[in-house]
């Protein structure tokens, strides 16, 4: 285990931030998982359990793994809770200003000068976070990927202040989560989303012209290209407030049209179709 990290706070307990809660809790380090309030906290307990349940069921962790993980983790609704950590990583809405503020607090409340806060933004400059705070060069992106107890990448991005035994640290702690790291300049989009939203903003498009439909737009790339899910139901696993939120990121910094969210993306945002996490999105799901 990463010596120097061995207490961990998680601000917001959605998707990311309980996915990210859950992987280091079952590597053993002490988790706290803020939320909004007492309520969010609780949900954000229950996304975890849900999540180490399937893990069991499945196969992957035994009952008393999964039993010890939850038990190493405390919800909270409360930022002063974190005053004790060595890192805190930020998994709050993709909202410039609500990270940004979130950052600010966490500078004033967190006690040791040398503690990590790490962003789990898609997109946003790590800059502006850094700025935010008296410690830049202990600011730096840390983007996993949904699911993340499954899925094996994590992104380390280091702004211009970000000093290099700060990258150091978050990649020695990458790698006691048993995830593979690349290494991103602090540009809109990294290296994954800057390849991969344009993609899926070419399927928005060819769905929103009629070209063909959402089904079969999926259909063509699992069956001709063998991808393991089409980017429609990529996007509405993203989430698609999520997908647009990155589009207008890179739209924001590169001024290229191929980045520019299309009209039907953002309709479906202000209609509250965003996917699976609300049942419906370019497909419908049994659960919201």
């Amino acid at each position: 285990m990463n010596a120097g990290i061995r207490r961990v706070g998680v601000v917001g307990g959605g998707r990311m931030g309980a996915g990210i809660a859950e992987v280091c809790a079952r590597t053993g380090l002490d988790t706290i998982v803020c939320e909004a309030d007492a309520t969010a906290a609780l949900a954000a307990r229950d996304r975890v359990a849900a999540s180490l349940g399937r893990a069991v069921e499945k196969g992957k962790l035994d009952r008393a793994s999964a039993e010890d993980a939850l038990g190493r983790l405390v919800f909270t609704g409360s930022l002063d809770a974190l005053a004790d950590r060595h890192l805190v990583i930020e998994a709050v809405v993709e909202n410039p200003d609500v990270k940004t503020e979130v950052f600010a607090a966490l500078d004033k409340i967190v006690e040791d000068p040398g503690a990590i806060l790490a962003t789990n933004t898609s997109s946003l400059p790590v800059m502006r976070l850094g700025m935010a705070t008296r410690r830049a060069h202990r600011v730096v992106g840390l983007h996993f990927f949904n699911p993340v107890p499954v899925l094996p990448l994590v992104e380390v991005i280091s702004s211009l202040h970000t000093a290099p035994e700060t990258v150091a640290a978050v990649e020695g702690f990458a790698a006691t989560l048993g995830k593979t790291v690349v290494r991103s300049q602090d540009r809109a989009g990294f290296v994954v989303n800057a390849l991969l939203v344009p993609y899926l903003l070419s399927a928005v498009r060819m769905a929103e012209s009629g070209f063909a439909t959402a089904a079969d737009v999926d259909a063509g790339m699992e069956l001709g290209c063998a991808h393991p899910m089409g980017p429609l139901k990529l996007a509405d696993l993203i989430g698609l407030d999520t997908v647009a939120a990155i589009a207008e990121s890179l739209y924001d910094e590169f001024k290229e049209p191929l980045y520019a969210p299309p009209p039907l993306l953002q309709r479906m945002v202000q209609a509250g179709l965003l996917g699976r996490k609300t049942g419906r999105g370019f497909h419908t799901y049994g659960e919201g």
